[in-house]
C-alpha cells in the first residue's frame, strides 16, 4: 500500500491502482451464462482487497488462445496503451496461465512487461514471476539462443545478398566511388600522379595533383579543390 500523509500528522493507507486482466480461450466459454470472467474477476478483486491494490480498470480478451503472443492480443493491446497513459504499472491476473498458457510466450511476455516497468502478479501466486525455477531459467535460456539465432541467421543471408548483388553488378552498398561520379577526373588524377620512368617516383605530389584537378574544373561536393586523402582515395579506388 502506498503511504499518504494528512494534514495533522496521521498516516493513511491509500490503494495502489491496478488493471484486472481476464481471458477466455474458447468462444463457448464467453456469454451470460458462462463463468469463466466471473470467476476470474472475483479471484482478482479478493486479492486486490487483501493486498491493498484498486482495480481501476478491466480488460479482457474473449476467445483469444493462451498461446497468442501479448502483442497479438487486442484487450491486452488496450491495456497497454492506458498504462503508458495514466502511470498505472501493475496488472493483476487470476493466474500465469490465464495471461498466456504457453510457457514461453508467458516467460517472454513477462519479461517485456518488466522492462517497460510494469509489475504482473498472478493472484493464485503472486511469487510467480519472482521466484526463478530452474524451468523458467531454461526457458528463457532457450529463448535468448533462438534469438540470437534468427539474428545470426538474418545477418548471414543480408551477407549472402550482398555477395550476389556484388557479383552481378560489382557493387550493391555504400556511397559512390571517385571512379563511379567523376571518371574523368580520375583519369586525369591517375595521370598525373603517375611515375617518372627515370626516377620511378610520382611525378606530382598529391597536393599538386588536386590544384591541377581544380584548374580543370573538378572540384569535391563543397565546390573546393579535392584534399590529398581524397586524391589518394581516387588512385586507390
Amino acid at each position: 500500500m502506498a503511504l499518504t500523509h494528512c494534514t495533522d500528522g496521521d498516516i493513511v493507507m491509500s490503494k495502489l491502482p491496478a488493471f484486472a486482466y481476464l481471458r477466455t480461450s474458447s468462444a463457448a466459454n464467453v456469454g451470460a451464462d458462462k463463468d469463466s470472467d466471473k470467476r476470474q474477476r472475483e479471484a482478482i478483486r479478493a486479492y486486490a482487497d487483501r493486498a491493498g491494490y484498486e482495480i481501476v480498470d478491466e480488460f479482457y480478451d474473449q476467445a483469444i488462445s493462451g498461446g497468442d503472443r501479448i502483442d497479438e492480443r487486442p484487450g491486452f493491446q488496450r491495456m497497454l496503451a492506458r498504462i503508458a497513459g495514466n502511470g498505472v504499472g501493475t496488472i493483476l491476473v487470476e493466474n500465469a496461465s490465464r495471461f498466456a498458457r504457453d510457457l514461453a510466450v508467458q516467460l517472454a511476455g513477462h519479461d517485456m512487461l518488466k522492462r517497460e516497468g510494469i509489475e504482473l502478479i498472478p493472484v493464485d501466486a503472486p511469487d510467480h514471476f519472482i521466484n526463478d525455477t530452474p524451468t523458467a531459467v531454461l526457458v528463457r535460456q532457450v529463448l535468448g539462443a533462438i534469438s540470437e539465432f534468427d539474428k545470426a541467421n538474418t545477418v548471414a543471408k543480408l551477407r549472402a545478398a550482398r555477395e550476389r548483388k556484388r557479383k552481378e553488378q560489382g557493387k550493391c552498398e555504400g556511397r559512390k566511388s571517385h571512379a563511379e561520379l567523376r571518371p574523368e577526373a580520375v583519369t586525369l588524377a591517375r595521370k598525373l600522379r603517375r611515375q617518372s620512368p627515370k626516377t620511378h617516383r610520382p611525378m606530382h605530389s598529391l597536393r599538386t595533383v588536386a590544384g591541377e584537378l581544380a584548374k580543370a574544373g573538378y572540384l569535391n561536393s563543397n565546390g573546393r579543390p579535392f584534399s590529398a586523402s581524397s586524391v589518394m582515395s581516387m588512385l586507390a579506388g
